[in-house]
């Protein structure tokens, strides 16, 4: 995702500064098409950038880049700000907010709620939390990005409503997995029965994205199993703080969780299905757990 909103805003006109990943051959691969430089610290990032995006895979990472102390984004960040685009714990966001505004930066959370190819063509639905003055100084840039950009509020309350649209949104990708895992073990015709969905109350745009690639199999990576399983539990947790029980998230975290287990998580999330149709090896190998 990173990657492809950095080839996004240098077809738009902002120039690249700096690139910086783990795997630095990934940096450089997009650094060929993007210009700046590929560094070897994050702190290097900042001392480049006016504007740093960063998108990482967990809370972990998050506290990782922005330590308080040693190599960090947060050297010398004074007039900085950042734009943290991870699906993450509300209280990551909050932390981040505090420890940039005592190093005179700003950040902002920009929750995508789209995928890779979106990424690419600028067209992701964003959804932004901190201070409103903040997000008007980088909206023009937020719009080069997006279809669709929804202000939410302060600090964490853009990553809730993130964490509650995945959690919907697994939600319907596991009921989907199980409608037609039941519909083959019947014997139905599965193009017929998604056609059916489709004109019905089964409809979902998980059907739309999802429903031929269970069919088929056809599980290329666009959001893994494993950053479903995350995002889920990320919304569990703010139910249990909530003080309210959810059977249905619950479940369909349980079943992400047994993909990662089956060594099925880096799959894409509709590789659920392979639980639910009797014929598939996963179903099998959770049968005989």
């Amino acid at each position: 995702m990173g990657a492809n909103i950095a080839r996004r805003l240098h077809d738009v006109g902002y120039p690249v500064a700096a690139l910086y990943d783990v795997n630095r051959d990934s940096a450089a691969a997009v650094a060929k098409e993007t210009g700046g430089e590929v560094v070897d610290s994050l702190a290097r990032v900042t001392s480049l950038s006016d504007v740093v995006l960063t998108v990482v895979t967990d809370d972990a990472a998050v506290y990782r880049i922005f330590a308080e102390n040693g190599d960090s984004l947060l050297e010398k960040a004074r007039g900085k700000v950042f734009i943290n685009c991870a699906t993450i714990s509300p209280k990551v966001h909050e932390d981040v907010e505090r420890l940039a505004n005592a190093r005179g930066a700003e950040s902002l959370e920009a929750c995508m709620a789209s995928s890779i190819p979106q990424a690419r063509n600028g067209t992701l639905y964003l959804m932004v939390g901190g201070k409103r003055d903040v997000f008007e100084r980088v909206k023009p840039l937020l719009e080069k990005m997006s279809a669709s950009l929804k202000y939410i509020g302060k600090a964490g309350r853009a990553a809730q409503v993130k964490a509650l649209v995945n959690m919907v949104m697994n939600i319907n990708t596991a009921g989907l997995a199980e409608g037609l895992g039941l519909g083959d073990a019947l014997g139905l015709d599965l193009d017929m029965l998604r056609e059916v969905f489709s004109q019905t109350g089964a409809n979902s745009r998980v059907l739309e994205t999802d429903g031929a690639d269970m069919q088929n199999r056809d599980h290329d990576v666009y959001f893994s199993a494993a950053h479903a399983a995350k995002d889920s539990g990320i919304a569990l947790e703010l139910a249990r703080e909530a003080h309210l029980s959810l059977p249905l998230a619950t479940a369909t975290f349980e079943q992400y969780e047994k993909m990662k287990s089956l060594g099925l998580g880096e799959l894409d999330k509709s590789g659920v299905s392979e639980l639910t149709f009797a014929s598939r090896h996963a179903q099998r190998a959770a049968t005989s757990l």
